[in-house]
């Protein structure tokens, strides 16, 4: 622990004259000086949690895992190999290097007729529409 709180001293240290070097440009020495005693303080808790938390999840693989979900022997080989060979790819590349078909098994092309959707019907009157129209504009 001795050599931790160094670290975290040092943390602080490094923040309070970060912050007092920013503040005294502006700011009255008392002011500076406070400011910086308070970054002392909230980098040596940063500093204080981070070590805290790597150390917590060092331990929580071997110690957080319920033996009842899983035995002893299915958890002791996890996490501990890494594959890094890829699947073999070969049959799709062969199948894209293949000569394209020839033209006459290619379909012709044929433009898209879509039936249209809106028609409007022959039994209107004209005059009607017109109406129509005319309020459609104004609005």
């Amino acid at each position: 622990m001795p050599g931790k709180l160094r670290y975290y001293l040092l943390s602080g240290f490094i923040g309070f004259l970060i912050t007092f070097a920013v503040s005294a440009g502006n700011n009255l020495f008392m002011t500076s000086f406070i400011r910086g005693l308070i970054s002392f303080a909230v980098w040596f808790l940063l500093a204080f949690t981070a070590s805290w938390m790597l150390g917590f999840l060092k331990e929580m693989p071997g110690d957080h895992v319920p033996v009842q979900e899983a035995g002893p022997a299915a958890e002791e080989g996890k996490g501990g190999n890494l594959d890094l060979l890829t699947p073999d790819e070969s049959e799709q590349l062969n199948d894209l290097l293949k000569p394209a078909p020839s033209a006459s098994e290619v379909e012709q092309f044929a433009p898209l007729n879509p039936p249209k959707l809106v028609k409007t019907p022959d039994d209107k009157d004209p005059e009607e529409l017109v109406k129509v129209v005319r309020h459609l504009t104004e609005e």
